[in-house]
């Protein structure tokens, strides 16, 4: 079982990491947030809209829902409805086993719920100055949820906005 302490246990490797590295070097980071990937494609989502992050728990199947509602976990006695993310998206899992994958919790304005999604990679760091407000390919699932990317260790970092999702009337209208 999982909680909040795996996103604490992620920061402090994070700093670990960054003390081995001398990466402090006197630059402040600006924006964190987790990365993790789905379809192949990895995307990063910010700190403050993940809760925690959780090895797939057991749950219960819910009738009447669309296909990629899995249905509704018991997580220290709240209800946490279950969705997977690259079923919602029509991506293809790279992990064939659902208990390879990883669910990314988020709570917000009142919308509790758990993402599965590929794999949870840690938690990246970025200053202001790598945030380019280029947006993913409009024909990428991923689009309607995209808010910029940072650039980053000669890579793209795109930035996936669970708050977005959650505006999405398709992902919060899940019965059949």
């Amino acid at each position: 079982m999982a909680s909040r302490g795996f996103i604490e246990l992620l920061r402090i490797a994070d700093l670990a990491r960054a003390r081995k590295s001398e990466r402090r070097g006197g630059k402040e980071f600006d924006w964190q947030g987790v990365v993790f990937e789905i379809g192949g494609q990895r995307l990063v989502a910010p700190m403050g809209q993940v809760s925690e992050v959780l090895s797939m728990p057991e749950y219960t199947s819910l009738p009447l829902v669309k296909p990629w509602m899995l249905g509704i976990a018991n997580i220290r006695g709240r209800l946490l409805p279950l969705t997977d993310l690259s079923r919602f998206l029509q991506v293809p899992s790279r992990l064939s086993q659902m208990s390879q994958r990883k669910v990314i919790v988020i709570d917000h304005d009142n919308m509790f719920s758990g993402l599965l999604v590929d794999q949870v990679l840690g938690i990246e760091q970025f200053t202001q100055d790598q945030y380019r407000a280029e947006a993913l390919e409009p024909s990428s699932p991923f689009a309607p949820y995209n808010h910029g990317k940072f650039f980053k260790d000669e890579q793209d970092w795109y930035v996936f906005m669970p708050s977005l999702l959650a505006q999405d009337l398709q992902y919060t209208d899940a019965a059949i």
